[in-house]
């Protein structure tokens, strides 16, 4: 049974009103709410990076062995002529390098001035020069070696079959100990850096020079040995010499000061990972606790390498005395 309208009413249609103030409209008053089905997801708009595939994963782990073995022939070959760019003479080559230190030592000596003059000024600044380019490279090897570890380490702990995994994880123990090598060089290099002159020391003791030479080391190991002696005292270049000494040893006692610091913050970060990671991640745990014990045993040479380096510039005479006499 139908119910009859009244003549006269109209049939509106059921969409929603929606109010006549414009404001209002913008900000969505009076609109009908607007259901969304609970299996409905919001679109993620998020860009995610493609994840590299194997294939170019493993071109850029080869090329970074690649750059390592550029670096290691540059590291050898490049340092010399770098550091003679400017410099009077070929001090790259080796003799001449000694026949220059010989005779500006000599002239030194019987100078009676404190400060290096001359041809010995001319040497010491290209062994800066030197051992800055030596660093430097150093520095790029390092980097390249701890990325290269690195990437074998997190390919170990990606690895499915049981032979790439042994394969990864005897590179990335190799690689991990070839990094310690960088890491000297850079120490040693900034040290000679810092005190050039002291760094020259060893090689006054290499077999050859002539006469004037030979004589002007043997009084200077005579004055180390017995500075109360006749005489009554030590030369300025005993005194200069003995000051740069110790600071070459101070220099090295900072380096690996910071050194020593920086591992026992990495060791720190890979021991609280490890203590985060669930027991079940073996793999995972056996990499971070490696690293975290190696790390905490870095440090620990480090502070003996640092109490050692105090040592000799607390009382220089002693160390230089054997340095002079081709000693540790």
């Amino acid at each position: 049974m139908t119910t009859a309208r009244p003549r006269g009413t109209v049939i509106t249609m059921t969409t929603p009103s929606y109010p006549r103030d414009p404001r209002a409209r913008r900000s969505g008053a009076g609109r009908a709410p607007v259901t969304r089905h609970r299996c409905a997801r919001p679109l993620d708009t998020t860009k995610r990076r493609p994840r590299p595939s194997p294939g170019a994963q493993n071109r850029l782990t080869a090329a970074l062995g690649v750059l390592a073995a550029v670096l290691i022939a540059a590291f050898v070959l490049a340092p010399g002529p770098l550091a003679n760019l400017g410099t009077p003479g070929d001090l790259a080559d080796h003799g001449r390098l000694l026949d220059a230190l010989r005779a500006g030592f000599t002239g030194y000596w019987h100078s009676g001035e404190r400060s290096p003059s001359g041809d010995l000024v001319t040497v010491i600044d290209f062994w800066c020069r030197y051992h800055l380019a030596k660093g430097a490279i150093a520095a790029l090897l390092l980097a390249v070696f701890v990325a290269l570890t690195v990437r074998l380490w997190h390919g170990f702990l990606r690895a499915g079959q049981a032979s790439v995994r042994a394969a990864l994880a005897s590179a990335g123990a190799a690689t991990t100990a070839f990094a310690l090598v960088p890491l000297a060089a850079v120490m040693a290099n900034l040290q000679g850096a810092a005190a050039p002159f002291a760094s020259l020391f060893p090689m006054l003791t290499e077999d050859g020079g002539d006469q004037p030479f030979a004589a002007a080391l043997m009084q200077a190991r005579r004055q180390l040995a017995d500075p109360t002696g006749a005489g009554a005292g030590t030369s300025p270049a005993i005194d200069a010499m003995t000051d740069e000494f110790a600071r070459y040893h101070v220099v090295m006692a900072v380096i690996s000061s910071v050194l020593a610091v920086v591992a026992v913050g990495v060791a720190v970060l890979l021991w609280r990972r490890f203590a985060a990671t669930a027991s079940t991640d073996r793999r995972t745990r056996r990499v971070l606790g490696s690293g975290g014990a190696l790390t905490v045993l870095l440090a620990v040479l480090l502070v003996i390498h640092v109490a050692a380096n105090v040592s000799v510039a607390a009382d220089p005479a002693p160390a230089l005395a054997r340095a002079l006499n081709g000693g540790l």
